[in-house]
């Protein structure tokens, strides 16, 4: 095995470094800048049953130390990404995908989440219950225990592949949510994702979204993510995913110590398409640096 190969939930991966769902699309976009077959893998654009046009404009706002979205899961829908997205991908991406899946019933996740499991590019199905960006889905499962063990069961009944549940930082007790997806079989976690936030127009005097609020990413929001990578780690024993404002070798290592088994990268893809690429070629140099000669050797470092 290389220096940089690390295991998730049994898939093996030339590196830890995943693009975050929704700031990479479906991979073809980012193939036109570089050779994406260097990443670990990445996680699509978030899948619903049906078709999704978003939230209304504007949806976007930058802000100090990151980036504000309301974007609200824009997506063609399930069968579209089957038949049109995937063939795409296939042709410039050629190692297991995730896919990141959203929802507004345990059925409606269970439904996409059957159609994807048959696809043999992805990989691991990312379940999504914590968009803070949707009306009646997304992020109200993510916050209550329970409600987040039904969609885990859900999926479960109809999936083969492994089940990452995403988890949201929008809560004031995350163990407890991430005790419960585990209890009810989800085979990883990744977390965390945006904070609900909101900026004012002072031109206006009205909020900047069209959403009122929108999800906090960037590197604002690294210090929370590795906080709750920590506090799950000591208490779960199914891999993590770290995610949250990571934009260097450094942050990657950093949350890894902390426990994830591998991490994602998102806000930064939207400001620099290298993003993802430049930190697995700084990698090597980093661990040498710290004395690290593997990366899986690392995971969870940071604890007693």
């Amino acid at each position: 095995m290389g220096r940089l190969n690390v295991d998730l939930c049994g898939v093996g991966l030339d590196n830890p470094v995943i693009p975050a769902s929704g700031t990479f699309g479906y991979g073809h976009e980012f193939a036109e800048y570089y050779d994406i077959d260097c990443l670990g893998a990445f996680s699509f654009k978030g899948t619903t049953k049906e078709p999704r046009f978003g939230n209304p404009q504007p949806r976007i706002a930058e802000c100090a130390g990151g980036m504000l979205n309301a974007v609200g899961l824009q997506n063609p829908g399930v069968d579209r990404v089957i038949a049109e997205e995937l063939p795409r991908l296939a042709k410039v991406f050629h190692k297991p995908v995730m896919a990141n899946v959203s929802g507004f019933s345990p059925e409606e996740y269970a439904y996409v989440c059957e159609r994807l499991d048959k696809q043999p590019q992805v990989g691991w199905l990312e379940v999504n219950i914590s968009c803070p960006n949707v009306h009646g889905g997304g992020m109200s499962f993510g916050t209550d225990p329970e409600a987040a063990a039904q969609v885990v069961r859900a999926v479960k009944a109809v999936t083969a592949k492994p089940v990452i549940v995403k988890l949201t930082p929008n809560v004031t007790d995350v163990v407890s949510v991430a005790l419960a997806c585990e209890a009810a079989g989800a085979d990883g976690l990744s977390l965390i994702n945006t904070l609900q936030a909101m900026r004012i127009d002072l031109g206006t005097k009205k909020p900047l979204l069209a959403n009122v609020t929108g999800g906090l990413s960037g590197p604002a929001v690294f210090p929370v993510a590795v906080r709750m990578v920590y506090q799950v780690h000591e208490a779960v024993h199914i891999p993590l995913v770290g995610v949250g404002g990571v934009s260097s070798a450094e942050d990657v290592i950093e949350m890894m110590l902390a426990g994830a088994a591998a991490v994602e990268i998102g806000a930064a893809n939207l400001t620099d398409p290298y993003a993802c690429r430049d930190i697995i070629r700084d990698l090597p140099a980093v661990m040498d640096r710290y004395g690290i000669q593997n990366l899986r050797d690392i995971i969870g470092g940071a604890h007693g």
